[in-house]
């Protein structure tokens, strides 16, 4: 097997890659990109592209990072794994035998993860407008807590509780975090959870039903935040709710996805939280929090073929995939870095625009990425994209969504397959056969 290094050569930016390409990655003297000791080239032979990719070893890492780090810090304590920012079966399977819980958002997500092996007793339900179906399918499921969001769900559970059940009030924190627009969720006009007046009388209606078992108040300030003294921030301004058995912090930990960015360390931000903890909330409480992103966009790339160049007023370098799956790059402007995997070590002269195949000028995966003179044939790797771009998989321009691979010690397993033409029609039988 070829030996695989880390290189920084002269006339690359390959020193800048470690830090937005998974853990396991690295490359052989051809300077073929390899992740988790599996090349590019035999990924995309055996399962074609577009596709996602994902480090086992470092997703496993990242997560004992959080439960390790925040058990030393504060031992009554909690880790939830946001599934919205990775909803795949084996991503739950792998949290679960890590020991997370898990934060579900929706009942394909409560399916999803019961469908992987996840204890009942490990969920927990977000949603800013759960429906009466939903809000019966978790309780039949037994689920262990309900961040309960609005007056309205507390209509909803005094019609459906038979049994005690335990929940949690989301509470709007007022804290406008640093972050794109589309993923502020603490400030002031968040659609999610009661400012502190009408938290404080949807807490005592909980308190004086003889079903509802409340724990305590559940925040969170938004996504991708680099600035740890915000998290702090939210702590102290959750603790004005009052004195409760638990307090769930949310996550939002920010990721490296440029060479640009500065992203904090997971000892920085549970450092924050914790610092907080002690500061303002009771010293028995339990705390949790529900990073996602942090865990899972480090960890996943996504592997293209470039279909086309062109040089025309800019140089176009199209791939075969696009915004059908990779979403987050069209929805908050998110900028990610790409390399040609099979020629990382050639000098990278060139200024393009990486494209998507989709009908729209909008489908533009990286403004300005820096590479190789790129060829039709060569393999495209985007980085940190672990993180939402499963979840927004769509069917634009009738796309189909890609599989999943998992990569380690040599081995790649498929954990979601890539969908057919004929998943793509099935929903379509009606008018077909009618």
């Amino acid at each position: 097997m070829s030996k695989l290094t880390r290189p920084d050569p002269a006339g690359t930016r390959v020193a800048e890659l470690w830090d937005v390409l998974p853990e396991e990655a690295a490359v052989d003297e051809a300077g073929v990109l390899h992740l988790g000791g599996v090349s590019v080239t035999e990924l995309a032979e055996r399962f074609g592209t577009p596709l996602y990719v994902y480090d086992e070893a470092g997703l496993r890492r990242q997560i004992r990072r959080f439960v390790d780090g925040l058990s030393a810090r504060w031992p009554n304590s909690e880790v939830l794994f946001a599934s919205k920012s990775f909803p795949a079966v084996g991503m739950y399977q792998l949290a679960a035998e890590e020991g997370l819980s898990v934060d579900i958002a929706g009942g394909g997500e409560l399916q999803l993860a019961l469908a992987a092996g996840v204890s009942p007793a490990k969920l927990h339900f977000h949603g800013n407008a759960k429906s009466d179906a939903e809000l019966r399918m978790a309780l039949e499921a037994g689920i262990d807590t309900i961040i309960v969001d609005n007056d309205d769900e507390l209509d909803r559970l005094e019609r459906l509780l038979e049994r005690p059940q335990k929940l949690l009030l989301r509470v709007i924190p007022g804290v406008e975090a640093k972050t794109h627009a589309s993923q502020a969720t603490g400030g002031d006009d968040s659609k999610f959870g009661l400012p502190m007046d009408q938290a404080l009388a949807a807490i005592e209606r909980m308190r004086a039903h003889p079903l509802m078992e409340f724990e305590g108040v559940h925040l969170h300030i938004g996504s991708q935040i680099l600035d740890v003294e915000q998290f702090g921030e939210a702590v102290e301004k959750i603790s004005t709710a009052g004195e409760f058995p638990m307090y769930d912090v949310g996550g939002g930990l920010g990721v490296k996805y440029t060479y640009a960015d500065d992203a904090p360390s997971v000892d920085a931000y549970l450092d924050a939280i914790v610092s907080a903890a002690r500061e303002h909330l009771p010293a028995d409480a339990r705390i949790m929090i529900e990073p996602g992103r942090s865990i899972v966009a480090r960890a996943g790339v996504t592997l293209y073929r470039v279909t086309t160049v062109k040089h025309t007023g800019r140089t176009f370098v199209a791939v075969d995939g696009g915004l059908a799956d990779q979403m987050d790059a069209a929805l908050t402007g998110q900028r990610f870095e790409a390399l040609l995997a099979e020629r990382v070590l050639e000098p990278w002269t060139e200024s393009v625009q990486l494209v998507g195949r989709q009908c729209e000028s909008g489908d533009l995966i990286v403004d300005g990425a820096t590479l190789p003179a790129a060829k039709v044939g060569d393999l495209a790797v985007v980085g940190t994209t672990g993180a939402y771009g499963y979840t927004l998989a769509n069917n634009y321009n009738g796309a189909l969504k890609p599989a999943v691979v998992f990569v380690q010690d040599g081995s790649a397993r498929v954990v979601a397959r890539r969908e057919t033409y004929e998943d793509l029609l099935r929903t379509h039988a009606p008018a077909i056969e009618g």
